[in-house]
C-alpha cells in the first residue's frame, strides 16, 4: 500500500467525520431555536390570556359598582381578580424566557393592568372618567404588547391602521369618551 493512498483516505475519514458532527451540531442548535421559538409562543399566549381573564373580571367588578353602592371588598375582589388570573406566575416566566423587548412590552402592559385594577378597587364603576382614564392606557398597552410579539414572532408589524383605527387605546371607539368629547367641544 502506498503512503499517499493512505493519507488520502484518512483525510477523507477525517473530513467525513467533521462534517458529520458540524452537521448534527447545527441541526440540534436549529432544534434548539425551535423549540425556544415553541415555548415563547406559547409563553406570550398564555400571559396575554391571563391578563385578559384578569381585566375580564376587574370589568365585571366595574359594572357591578353603582353610584352609592357599598364599596367595602372591591379593593380585595380587585386584587383577588389579577391573582386568581395567575398573571403573576406567568410574569415571572415571562421575565425568564421572553426576549427584552417582549418582556419589557409585558412589564409595561402589567403596570397599566396594575393601574386598572387600582381604579377598580378605589370603587369605580365601569362608565367612570376615572374607570376610563385607567382602561384606555391599559388598552394600548395591550396591542402593544401584541404588535411586539408579533413582530418578534412573525417579522412582520401590526398597526392600528391595519384595523382601520387611528390608535391602539380605543378611545375613538368608546362611546362614553366620543361623548365626553363631544361634550367638552360643544361646551368649552
Amino acid at each position: 500500500m502506498e503512503w499517499g493512498t493512505l493519507v488520502a483516505t484518512l483525510g477523507g475519514a477525517v473530513i467525513a467525520i467533521a462534517g458529520t458532527v458540524l452537521a448534527d451540531r447545527l441541526r440540534t442548535r436549529q432544534e434548539a431555536d425551535q423549540g425556544l421559538g415553541a415555548r415563547r409562543r406559547e409563553l406570550y399566549t398564555e400571559f396575554i390570556t391571563a391578563a385578559g381573564t384578569a381585566h375580564t373580571e376587574l370589568r365585571r367588578l366595574a359594572q357591578e359598582r353603582a353610584p352609592g353602592a357599598e364599596e367595602v371588598g372591591a379593593e380585595e375582589a380587585s386584587r383577588t381578580a389579577l391573582s386568581a388570573a395567575g398573571i403573576y406566575e406567568v410574569r415571572e416566566r415571562l421575565y425568564l424566557d421572553a426576549s427584552a423587548r417582549v418582556a419589557g412590552a409585558g412589564q409595561a402592559m402589567f403596570e397599566k393592568l396594575r393601574a386598572l385594577r387600582a381604579v377598580v378597587g378605589a370603587g369605580a364603576p365601569l362608565d367612570s372618567a376615572a374607570f376610563h382614564e385607567a382602561y384606555h392606557p391599559y388598552l394600548e398597552a395591550v396591542w402593544s404588547y401584541r404588535a411586539v410579539v408579533r413582530e418578534e414572532l412573525e417579522g412582520r408589524p401590526l398597526t392600528p391602521e391595519d384595523f382601520g383605527w387611528g390608535s391602539w387605546d380605543g378611545r375613538e371607539r368608546c362611546g362614553r369618551c366620543r361623548q365626553g368629547a363631544g361634550r367638552a367641544t360643544v361646551g368649552g
